[in-house]
């Protein structure tokens, strides 16, 4: 006897939508209704969000997203579910929450350019001093040969795309020539460099002399830090929420620091939250450029803004007492 088998596939609520020329077309129903800005403000207050200038509210949320706030709030919640939330939470304070990440993003974009350039700069020089203006296609030199094959290809599409008026006049004086290592890099984003630099022949000693002018010993420690810089970049280009944040790439802890460091024993929330590549941007900074402002303005910053739970971000209650800090 042959079994019959039904086979019933699941799909999305579909609606039928008339476009302006006439015809048909369909899409999926979305999931939740749109709230009004008014409606938001209802649903936060019955889930106990308490304001004390509810009619500024409205502006901030026209202008602010609900979910860009969201983030902000979470832990302001008992239950996670159904997303009530604990007394005493304000919609102000989150706004203050808000702003103080804006801040904090600004202060740690200086800082992120100046170990770009610094790195850069470094990176074109030594190599070039050595190898040649061209030495960025020479496989011979790469840890990983497809690793390069792949970077060279990202590295020439970015220069492509470049309106540097240097990558301009050259691809028109010289559209068949390769371009020099100082013109390309120039280019390169943050996370190119890094990776550009972490496949570099571990062996070469201008692999390590960079290392050592960035103020660490190993390659593998520059490697390390520079990937998670370049998330941190990232979040920021992106204006997403820094603060209270779970890293997905964490610095490599380092024990045998040319300058200045951390020296306490570090608790995992001190890794997995943003203590610890803040602390590693810093410790870059006092490499690249010495006279730097950034331990102080985020200092300043902390202490303009007491109220804000920093601890939430790995600054706990002894994080002052390191000389680094200090």
């Amino acid at each position: 006897m042959t079994k019959k088998f039904t086979f019933v596939a699941t799909v999305p609520a579909l609606h039928t939508v008339r476009s302006a020329s006439g015809s048909f077309f369909f899409i999926g129903v979305a999931n939740k209704d749109s709230l009004s800005v008014t409606e938001q403000i209802a649903l936060l207050k019955s889930r106990g969000m308490l304001f004390r200038q509810e009619n500024q509210a409205s502006h901030f949320l026209s202008n602010i997203s609900y979910y860009r706030l969201k983030g902000y709030w979470w832990d302001m919640q008992t239950d996670n579910r159904s997303h009530t939330f604990n007394r005493n939470s304000y919609f102000e304070d989150v706004l203050d929450r808000y702003t103080f990440d804006r801040h904090l993003r600004l202060i740690l974009f200086d800082a992120i350019e100046r170990i770009e350039i610094g790195l850069r700069t470094k990176m074109i020089y030594h190599l070039s001093q050595a190898y040649g203006g061209l030495w960025y296609l020479d496989a011979n030199i790469a840890h990983d040969k497809s690793i390069h094959t792949k970077l060279v290809s990202d590295l020439k599409e970015e220069f492509a795309r470049s309106q540097e008026i240097f990558a301009k006049d050259h691809r028109a004086r010289n559209a068949h020539q390769e371009p020099d290592a100082w013109l390309i890099l120039e280019v390169a984003s943050l996370g190119t460099l890094s990776k550009i630099y972490k496949n570099i022949g571990h062996q070469l000693p201008e692999k390590s002399k960079i290392c050592k002018e960035m103020g660490l010993n190993l390659h593998s420690e520059l490697s390390s830090w520079l990937e998670a810089i370049t998330v941190v970049r990232n979040i920021i280009a992106h204006h997403s929420r820094l603060w209270n944040r779970n890293m997905v790439r964490t610095p490599m802890q380092i024990t045998n620091a040319s300058g200045i460091w951390l020296t306490h024993t570090l608790l995992p929330v001190q890794i997995k939250k943003p203590y610890l590549v803040i602390s590693a941007l810093v410790y870059l900074c006092n490499h690249v450029s010495p006279h730097h402002q950034i331990k102080q303005k985020l200092l300043d910053l902390f202490a303009a803004n007491p109220g804000i739970p920093i601890y939430k971000m790995g600054f706990l209650n002894n994080w002052k007492n390191e000389n680094f800090w200090a």
